[in-house]
């Protein structure tokens, strides 16, 4: 059965060191209070799975919590580079940063053939040069035409994180908005741990949703806010002066430094987060 539980114990009983761990959610509904409380319990060698690894994963490899990376695109939307990514890069600070990259279209089919429990997607082009550099892309020659396709072989992680508004007593999380990959990712993953804006006695049908059956979900967290600086479309507004302030913030190391330790490690959850940066 799926548990309610709080974060810090979610993530405490199925985030270890070492795991394989998605975090997705596209512009919207991106888990970021789940990042933070990685950070908090100190957890190290991640393997990190994100279709456009933003603020949350530039904070994580700032913090030397990632060992390896699977990604397509890698920015602060709007603004620029991410510079912890970035330095991890160029420099091996705060440690060195295995890069494996993927189109958006390969990202997606190999999260597809995770969910589907298949070895691997099928695609006929990446338009691109990334299959002659990333090994988990490889030409295949159909059986039936002959022609050369390239398999994508599944992304299948250890945990799945995504935020979504609603989850109801038993489990069953629901989903509205831009929802990107992230019922792929879950289907793909062994576990899957949710934070929502809410728990409700009921799920009310909404077109468009997406629901996630609480078969699938291994622990419900509520966490109000807890896609800050992204957003909940019908709970909250992306902040888009905080993409552009991190900007600054993550140039410098000394200056990342001492913003993860007062606002982040200072804090104890997403509430404490949210009224540390209302004060800056």
């Amino acid at each position: 059965m799926t548990a309610v539980l709080p974060l810090r114990e979610a993530i405490a009983q199925h985030i270890p060191d070492g795991a394989v761990v998605a975090m997705e959610g596209f512009t919207h509904l991106i888990p970021c209070a789940a990042g933070h409380e990685l950070i908090r319990q100190g957890r190290t060698d991640l393997t990190l799975l994100r279709m456009t690894p933003d603020i949350i994963y530039d904070q994580l490899i700032g913090v030397g919590a990632v060992r390896r990376l699977i990604f397509s695109w890698g920015g602060n939307p709007g603004v620029g580079s991410l510079h912890r990514f970035r330095d991890a890069v160029e420099n091996g600070w705060p440690r060195s940063l295995e890069l494996v990259e993927h189109t958006h279209g390969t990202m997606a089919a190999a999260y597809a053939a995770g969910a589907a429990r298949q070895p691997f997607a099928t695609l006929r082009s990446t338009h691109s040069d990334t299959a002659a550099h990333n090994p988990a892309i490889r030409p295949l020659t159909c059986p039936f035409t002959g022609d050369t396709l390239l398999a994508v072989a599944a992304h299948r992680p250890d945990v799945t994180v995504i935020h979504a508004q609603r989850a109801d007593r038993a489990g069953n999380v629901q989903l509205w908005g831009i929802t990107g990959v992230q019922k792929e990712a879950a289907l793909a993953a062994d576990r899957v741990l949710v934070t929502v804006e809410e728990v409700v006695g009921r799920l009310e049908p909404l077109p468009g949703a997406v629901l996630l059956p609480a078969a699938i979900v291994t622990a419900v967290c509520p966490v109000p806010g807890g896609t800050h600086p992204s957003y909940a479309q019908g709970y909250s507004q992306r902040d888009n002066a905080f993409y552009i302030a991190w900007d600054a913030i993550s140039r410098d190391r000394d200056r990342f430094l001492a913003w993860i330790d007062r606002h982040v490690r200072g804090t104890n959850d997403m509430a404490g987060f949210l009224e540390s940066i209302a004060h800056v």
